[in-house]
């Protein structure tokens, strides 16, 4: 099943992959480097510091737009395979599905019996004994 992707969408991963090349990052590199040659012929004026500061800025600002977008995006598909690992495994525990969507109080409470749970494990390793298996009965 696919699914048309919204131009934004689409746009964002264009922007975040063609971004991330090494190409992109010497250009960028390039740009700064002529911008510290020229610093002498423009006598290191106010204008000189400001077209640098100026670029950076509205660069950065529109970078961190399609960064979450695909940061959002990749966390969401991560999500969604984690989910399907855990409903596929035979003895899962199903409501460990979605638990991002929890309340902090809520997922506290999730991380602790699994905290405990990891405590118990190495306390068993220390005597020797596995590890492996379900701590359920």
């Amino acid at each position: 099943m696919i699914y048309p992707n919204s131009r934004y969408s689409r746009f964002a991963k264009a922007a975040a992959h063609f971004c991330g090349r090494p190409r992109v990052f010497s250009l960028a590199a390039a740009v700064i480097a002529v911008w510290l040659i020229t610093g002498p012929l423009f006598g290191f004026s106010d204008t000189w510091q400001l077209v640098i500061n100026t670029g950076t800025t509205i660069i950065t600002f529109l970078m961190v737009f399609l960064i979450q977008n695909t940061q959002n995006r990749d966390t969401e598909a991560i999500q969604v395979k984690l989910d399907e690992l855990i409903r596929a495994t035979q003895g899962a525990h199903n409501a460990l599905l979605d638990l991002e969507e929890l309340e902090e109080d809520n997922l506290d409470a999730f991380k602790a019996r699994y905290q405990a749970l990891a405590a118990a494990a190495r306390a068993e390793l220390d005597k020797g004994l596995v590890d492996t298996g379900t701590p359920e009965p």
